[in-house]
């Protein structure tokens, strides 16, 4: 089982992601870093509270997060109108 966090959206200018980037965790904590193209540990905070939960099967309409095709959607904890920087927001998939 994988979990696929992809940059779906950036508002601003992220100096660390590109749309599309990914994040892959195997057996839902693992970084795989072959298929893993950044991280960036402010990303990591806001999905640390829910990967989990998303590994296990969790809908994510349960935790307030559903979006379309039954993904789940986050967004970086930058607050872009103050700092200048980027928000980007992250749509994560489950893969058995």
């Amino acid at each position: 089982m994988k979990l696929i966090i992809e940059v779906d959206e950036i508002k601003g200018s992220c100096p660390v992601y590109n749309r599309g980037d990914r994040i892959v965790l195997d057996e839902g904590y693992r970084v795989n870093l072959a298929l893993t193209d950044n991280i960036c540990m402010h990303s990591l905070a806001s999905l640390l509270p829910y990967y989990i939960a998303l590994s296990k099967g969790v809908d994510p309409a349960d935790l307030g997060l559903a979006g379309e095709n039954g993904c789940a959607y986050l967004q970086c904890l930058d607050p872009l109108e103050i700092t200048g920087g980027g928000t980007v927001i992250f749509r994560i998939s489950r893969i058995e």
